[in-house]
């Protein structure tokens, strides 16, 4: 087949196919290597090998990192804001993903969503990481992407902390200031023994490598975990959140009440709501 004959077949020009088979350019599209998989009979082999691809448009920090994170024996996360991309539902980082200035529509939402779901198929190989996470209370009580949406990936934080090389912890508000306040901190121990940080605030990140100070950061890592609740302890702080979204699942938004409200003091005349003084036109209503 020719450049042009599956340009045409892909909806794309032939110089783009030439772009591609020389690594030129623009990268593939998670849409392009889909076509590019369905008109060669690929079996999807395309779409599997897309997110390594894609992770080259990432800073060379950011590439390091992940290429550090796909050999760790060890992962040690704190999490500020939101649960850590390896324990997150999809739907919880579509939520996550949706948002920032970054973001250009809807096919990049989709390519990045792909990327970090193909991250957590590590967790279910044979070489897997330990998994030490310590989440900040701010975790669990801010409702990203909703009730249901919260509900579900609490319901995947307490399923995580039950596999073997899994441990998650809270860190709650009552214990004050702390070291790690600025964002989040990760710390991963490599096959050799060596260890690398990263930090990591909303628009910015940034990998350390120097041993100086990563063990100043793997101390600090250290403190948050002993600071945090027990895991027995934090699970049920977990659940005690979960509990909280079911009992406010079916709780009326201010705006619905507000209409409700307006609807009933229509339909009684003008009347005050049941609670307040009745009030009878042409007369005062009694003290």
């Amino acid at each position: 087949m020719t450049q042009e004959e599956l340009g045409r077949k892909t909806h794309v020009v032939s110089t783009r196919i030439t772009q591609i088979e020389r690594a030129s350019g623009a990268k593939p599209t998670l849409e392009l290597a889909r076509a590019l998989d369905a008109v060669l009979g690929a079996d999807n082999l395309l779409v599997e090998l897309w997110p390594y691809v894609y992770r080259e448009t990432f800073p060379d920090w950011s590439r390091a990192f992940i290429a550090h994170s796909e050999r760790a024996v060890s992962v040690r996360e704190y999490a500020a804001h939101v649960v850590p991309g390896l324990l997150q539902t999809k739907e919880y980082a579509r939520a996550v993903l949706s948002v920032g200035v970054t973001l250009s529509g809807d096919e990049q939402l989709d390519e990045r969503l792909t990327a970090r779901m193909t991250r957590q198929e590590r967790l279910g190989s044979p070489d897997r990481p330990e998994l030490w996470v310590v989440l900040d209370e701010a975790v669990l009580k801010r409702p990203i992407g909703g009730r249901a949406v919260m509900r579900a990936q609490l319901e995947r934080l307490l399923e995580a902390a039950t596999e073997r090389h899994t441990i998650v912890q809270v860190l709650p508000f009552d214990q004050g200031e702390h070291d790690a306040m600025g964002g989040s901190l990760t710390v991963l121990t490599l096959p050799d023994g060596s260890e690398v940080a990263y930090t990591e605030g909303a628009h910015y990140g940034q990998l350390i490598e120097d041993p100086v100070e990563v063990r100043h950061f793997a101390v600090t890592y250290d403190r948050l975990r002993a600071e945090a609740l027990p895991p027995l302890m934090s699970l049920d702080m977990i659940r005690s959140a979960m509990e909280g979204y079911n009992r406010g699942a079916n709780v009326p938004s201010r705006s619905e009440r507000r209409r409700v409200a307006q609807e009933q003091l229509q339909q009684s005349g003008g009347r005050q709501l049941r609670g307040g003084r009745r009030r009878v036109h042409g007369h005062r209503s009694r003290p």
